[in-house]
Formats: structure tokens, C-alpha cells, sequence
């Protein structure tokens, strides 16, 4: 995985590249990579953008876009199990996902459902 440069160098780099060093000059310059150096000139400008971008996936899932189908299946039938919601997901709206995901989409989203009603535990009474 690549380390995280500091936004310092980041400016520094933008500079000499306003200032009319190529990007292999200004990579050279300050001992970074070349790609990198090429996508922060770059990006800069085309849209402008100086700061550092979040590392990592974007976040989101494909779920989201379903929610209200989600929840209205979930509304018809209490007691409605993941391979049904998987099946109807893939059938009613062309999304292919598998249990796993649906269950922490779900627990994302606060949705449990316990299968059994919470039961008191009985006292501690002597037997014979």
C-alpha cells in the first residue's frame, strides 16, 4: 500500500508544476513518484482540486438505491428470511447479492429480528 504524503509536499509539488517544471522534473524533484506527480498536476488542472482525497473505496453499497423496496418487503412479511429477500432483490430488481451482505446492509440500517420473543429468566428457587 502507498504512504500518505503530507499536504506540504503536495503544495510544494502543485507550485513547481504552475511554475513550469514537467512532472517528471518536479517527481525527480521531490523524490516522489512519477504517477503521482502526473495525477496531482493533472487534476489540478482540470478541475482545480489541490487537496487530498479520501484513501480507500468510495463508500456506499448498491443496496442503498433499494432501500424503500427493502423496507416494504420487510413491512409485507415480518418474518420474510434473507434467502427470500435475496431471491425477490435478484427477481424484482435485478440485483444480484448474496446473504452476507444483504445481513450487514441490514444491520447497518438497524433492521434485527430476533426469532424468538425475549423471555424473563425464571428466579433461582431451591429444588428438593
Amino acid at each position: 500500500m502507498a504512504r500518505a504524503l503530507s499536504d506540504d509536499l503536495r503544495v510544494r509539488v502543485l507550485e513547481a508544476g504552475a511554475a513550469g517544471g514537467s512532472a517528471r522534473s518536479v517527481a525527480k524533484r521531490f523524490g516522489i513518484g512519477i504517477s503521482t506527480a502526473i495525477r496531482w498536476l493533472r487534476r489540478e488542472r482540470e478541475s482545480g482540486e489541490r487537496a487530498a482525497r479520501r484513501p480507500g473505496k468510495p463508500r456506499g453499497s448498491k443496496l442503498d438505491g433499494h432501500e424503500a423496496f427493502i423496507v416494504g418487503m420487510i413491512e409485507a412479511q415480518k418474518d420474510i428470511t434473507l434467502n427470500e429477500m435475496v431471491a425477490r432483490l435478484k427477481d424484482e430488481q435485478s440485483v444480484g447479492i448474496g446473504r452476507s451482505m444483504l445481513s450487514r446492509w441490514l444491520r447497518q440500517h438497524r433492521w434485527t429480528f430476533k426469532k424468538r420473543p425475549h423471555m424473563h429468566w425464571s428466579r433461582s428457587v431451591k429444588i428438593s
